[in-house]
C-alpha cells in the first residue's frame, strides 16, 4: 500500500519531460508513468548517451513497442537553455531531477555544484515560462533546509528559483512547485550500496561517521509516488515535505551486517548529524495535509487558492532526530531486499 494518498490525476495524453532522467529517480518514475498511465509522450532529458543508450535497451526487454512507443531521448545539459527551450516544445508537466548531489564533490568543484543546481535551474524556469508548460515539480533534498554544505545551499536557491516563479508567469499560468524529501534506499550515493558491496567483498567492519548521526529515508517507490501525487494538489508555489521514518545509522549497519563491527571514521565536511526537513521558521508557513507537510509560499503575486490543512504548533521543527516514526531493522531490510536486487559481478568490477 502507498505510503501517500492517491490523487485524481490524470497523465494520460499529456506529454512529459523529466531533467536527469537516467538517474535512479528518473529511471523509476519513467517505469511508473508507463505502468499506470498513457502519456502521449514521455521524455527523458538528460546529458549522458551511454546512460540513455542502457535505459533504451533496458526498456525495450520489458515494455512493448507500442507502450515504449511514447519514449523520446533528448540528449543535453540543464545548463543549456536554449537546447531546454527546444526539448520543451508542446510539453505540459516538467519533472527536474537533474542535479549535482554529491556533498563531497560540491565542495571541491562549487563552480560546477553552482552552474548545474542553480543556473540550470533558471534555465529550467525560462524554458517552462517560454513553451508555457502547464505543471513543473522540482526535486530538493532535506539539505536544503539550514544549509550548511555547498550542495544544500544551491539547492535552497534552486527552491527559491522554483517557487519565485510563479510570480513570473503571470498570464502564461505555469505552476512550480518542489518536493522536498531525505535519503533514497538503494540510491545511487546512498550509504546502504557502499554497505552492501563492502559487506559481499568480505569487509570485517563497517564505517560509521558519528554513532549519534540519524537521517530520514524513503524508497525510490515512495519517492514517485510523493511527486506523482504531489501533482495532484499542488496549487503552486509549495514545498512538499513527506512524513517519513528516521533511522541511526548504526542501527542501519547492524540490520545489514549484525555479525560486523563499527569503525567510526568521523563526519565529512559539510555533514550534519541530524537533517531537518522543516525549520521552526518554516513551519509559521506550513500547513499539515495528513501524509506530507506543505509550506506555502511567504508572497503570492499570483492567483493561488491557499491549501486545506491543519496548522503547526509554535516551535515545531520536523528533524531527523526528534521524528515520531522510526524505521526498524526489520522493515529496513525488507524495503533493501525489495529495492536493491543483488549486483550482477562484471569483468571490470
Amino acid at each position: 500500500m502507498s505510503r501517500f494518498a492517491p490523487t485524481s490525476l490524470d497523465l494520460d495524453g499529456k506529454v512529459i519531460l523529466v531533467t536527469g532522467g537516467t538517474g535512479s529517480f528518473g529511471r523509476r518514475f519513467v517505469e511508473t508513468v508507463l505502468n499506470t498511465a498513457k502519456p502521449r509522450k514521455l521524455i527523458i532529458y538528460s546529458r549522458d548517451e551511454l546512460k540513455q543508450s542502457e535505459m533504451q535497451m533496458d526498456l525495450a526487454e520489458r515494455y512493448d513497442p507500442e507502450t515504449r512507443g511514447v519514449l523520446r531521448f533528448f540528449l543535453g545539459d540543464v545548463r543549456d537553455r536554449q537546447r531546454l527551450i527546444l526539448a520543451m516544445r508542446g510539453v505540459d508537466v516538467v519533472i527536474h531531477a537533474a542535479a549535482l548531489k554529491q556533498v563531497p564533490a560540491a565542495e571541491y568543484n562549487p563552480s560546477e555544484c553552482i552552474h548545474t543546481n542553480i543556473m540550470g535551474a533558471e534555465n529550467v524556469v525560462w524554458a517552462c515560462l517560454t513553451n508555457r508548460v502547464k505543471q513543473v515539480i522540482a526535486l530538493s533534498t532535506d539539505k536544503a533546509c539550514n544549509p550548511i554544505n555547498l550542495y544544500g545551499a544551491t539547492k535552497l536557491a534552486s527552491d527559491k528559483t522554483f517557487v519565485a516563479a510563479n510570480n513570473l508567469s503571470g498570464d502564461i499560468g505555469t505552476r512550480f512547485s518542489v518536493v522536498r524529501y531525505g535519503n533514497v534506499v538503494g540510491s545511487r550515493g546512498s550509504v546502504a550500496p557502499l554497505f552492501q558491496r563492502l559487506i559481499a567483498n568480505g569487509a570485517t567492519e563497517l564505517p560509521i561517521t558519528d554513532t549519534r548521526m540519524t537521517r530520514f529515508w524513503i524508497t525510490l517507490n515512495e519517492g514517485v509516488e510523493f511527486v506523482l501525487s504531489s501533482l495532484g494538489v499542488m496549487h503552486g508555489g509549495e514545498i512538499f515535505v513527506p512524513k517519513i521514518p528516521s533511522m541511526k545509522m548504526t542501527e542501519l549497519a547492524a540490520a545489514m551486517a549484525p555479525d560486523l563491527s563499527i569503525k567510526v571514521v568521523g563526519i565529512r565536511p559539510g555533514e550534519k548529524l541530524h537533517e531537518i526537513m522543516i525549520s521552526a521558521d518554516d513551519a509559521r508557513s506550513t500547513v499539515d495535509l495528513g501524509d506530507r507537510y506543505a509550506i506555502e509560499p511567504a508572497f503570492a503575486e499570483y492567483p493561488r487558492v491557499p491549501l486545506k490543512g491543519g496548522r503547526l504548533p509554535e516551535e515545531f521543527c520536523y528533524a531527523s532526530d526528534t521524528n515520531d516514526q522510526w524505521l526498524t531493522g526489520e522493515a529496513l531490510l525488507a524495503v533493501l531486499n525489495e529495492s536493491m536486487p543483488k549486483r550482477r559481478r562484471r569483468a571490470d568490477d
